[in-house]
């Protein structure tokens, strides 16, 4: 089963890139990015790909230009997050056959993304959003599309999500952030995924 969970690793030193990735594999995660804000990001991108071996989706978080989403091509990186909703990013990372998730957080944008041709939405910042005006917007979307909640989530906010209807969850700081070791990180990955599965097969 491919748990709708992206794991954000930011901040991530490229020398932790190969033990994380097994970490939150061996967790039932596995779909990872590396926002372009932290420390030589194509470094760790391409380590974790090599780790990964095809056992994981792997990709980079805050892309904001469509040079990154070539230079993530040339890597063979397989999953492209944005923070907001850029229709030539978008374009582009789909043209080099990847995944494709830009931050939404109103109805123009979700639907400008969709057109472009995203895989998914990430609604951020989810928390200040809310509940009410994901189930608003989810009204009016279409019921394929894939929407994550991505900021301020955490897995004791997992079952009212899914609720409203929400399909997945970006996770960042809850999981991963500098410092903290593969082992600290796999005990709290298996407890995002035993919440995730809880909520939507519980």
């Amino acid at each position: 089963m491919s748990r709708k969970l992206i794991a954000i690793l930011r901040g991530l030193q490229p020398k932790e890139a190969r033990p994380m990735v097994d970490a939150l594999i061996t967790a039932g995660i596995t779909r990872i990015e590396v926002p372009l804000n932290s420390p030589r990001p194509f470094d760790s991108i391409a380590a974790m790909l090599d780790q990964a071996n095809g056992r994981a989706t792997i990709g980079a978080g805050t892309v904001l230009d469509v040079s990154s989403v070539h230079t993530l091509a040339e890597l063979g990186a397989q999953m492209v997050v944005s923070p907001d909703c850029n229709p030539e990013v978008i374009k582009a990372t789909k043209a080099a056959g990847m995944l494709s998730y830009p931050g939404v957080f109103t109805p123009s944008e979700s639907f400008a993304a969709l057109r472009a041709g995203a895989d998914g939405l990430k609604f951020f910042p989810a928390f200040k959003l809310g509940i009410d005006g994901f189930s608003a917007m989810k009204a009016v979307l279409p019921p394929e599309a894939e929407t994550y909640a991505v900021g301020g989530v955490g897995p004791e906010d997992f079952a009212a999500w899914q609720r409203a209807g929400i399909a997945g969850f970006g996770l960042g700081s809850s999981l991963y952030k500098p410092g903290r070791s593969a082992k600290d990180v796999a005990q709290l990955a298996a407890e995002t995924v035993a919440a995730y599965d809880e909520a939507f097969d519980g």
